[in-house]
């Protein structure tokens, strides 16, 4: 079992910054891929970003692409998304995911809000 825990969200003005990460309590074959995905009130899961623990293997959905880097501490089981150039439609819930390989994820984390003002 994998236990995720995200934290760094927070209200931010157009423009602005913010970092999230999730610290996994192990990394295993079941948890090789993690992952960002977000909810804005009454639409969808929305994917974000995935990584793999070697770094390797990273991918963005277009709506983030040059402005969100996902980045991954493997001495610390901790995954990082750094965003930048914040826009309002980027308010959502941010769910980190883990799971044995890109798009297959079993793990999920509690979420944290990230509120963008205009």
């Amino acid at each position: 079992q994998v236990q995720l825990v995200e934290s760094g969200g927070g209200l931010v003005q157009a423009g602005g910054s913010l970092r999230l990460s999730c610290a996994a309590t192990r990394r295993t074959a079941s948890s090789a891929a993690m992952a960002w995905f977000r909810q804005a009130p009454g639409k969808g899961r929305e994917s974000v970003a995935g990584i793999t623990w070697s770094g390797r293997d990273t991918y963005y959905a277009d709506s983030v692409k040059g402005r969100f880097t996902i980045s991954a501490d493997n001495a610390k089981n901790t995954v990082y998304l750094q965003m930048n150039s914040l826009k309002p439609e980027d308010t959502a819930v941010y769910y980190c995911a883990a799971g044995p390989k890109t798009s297959q994820y079993y793990y999920w984390g509690q979420g944290t809000q990230v509120t963008v003002s205009s």
